[in-house]
């Protein structure tokens, strides 16, 4: 590596901050816990949702009128664009680290560190994800404005947890286990 590869290799810059702000004025300490809840309830949503391949309830989620990266506008071109890119069979999504600035008591930023494991039985691979997030209150609900997806890094890992015998738990611990496959959600994104 080179003094290079350290400089922003995206182009596009990044909003994470650690340093905390002051509450937002006229927001009672209550209205504060209630806004940093429902905010982290959305990124663990999100995890579920893509886990669960449930594209209805990941795109609602968002703002109706989300833009998407492709130009599109609103959930249908959001489930669209999430359509395409969740091709591998299995992804385990994990939600680690989340940071909230609330800047008033409908608007807000957050940096939300992820692990994903992914893949199906001839490849396996592990990914470290800082999203950045706006979110937004809208009738009394918090939605995703946008999540700028960063990699920290991705890995392809030797291991193959889907090209073993099923572990029949609690039978054995050690083998494939029964989700995402019993999940009807699953079900109908893999037969689609």
């Amino acid at each position: 590596m080179t003094d290079d590869d350290w400089r922003a290799p995206s182009g596009r810059r990044a909003y994470s901050s650690a340093r905390r702000v002051p509450p937002p004025e006229g927001m009672s300490d209550l209205d504060q816990l209630l806004a940093y809840e429902h905010i982290r309830q959305l990124a663990h949503r999100y995890a579920l949702s893509v886990n669960m391949r449930d594209l209805g309830a990941l795109v609602e989620l968002f703002v109706d009128d989300v833009k998407v990266q492709d130009g599109g506008t609103g959930r249908d071109a959001l489930t669209e664009m999430f359509r395409l890119h969740m091709a591998a069979e299995v992804d385990v999504l994990e939600v680690t680290t989340h940071v909230i600035n609330l800047l008033d008591a409908d608007r807000a930023l957050g940096t939300v560190y992820s692990r994903c494991e992914m893949g199906g039985r001839r490849v396996w691979a592990r990914q470290s994800i800082a999203y950045e997030d706006r979110y937004e209150r809208r009738d009394r609900m918090w939605y995703f404005v946008n999540r700028n997806h960063l990699l920290f890094y991705g890995l392809e890992l030797p291991e193959r947890p889907l090209d073993q015998p099923p572990a029949n738990w609690p039978e054995r611990l050690v083998g494939r286990g029964s989700v995402p496959y019993d999940w009807p959600t699953w079900q109908g994104a893999r037969s689609s």
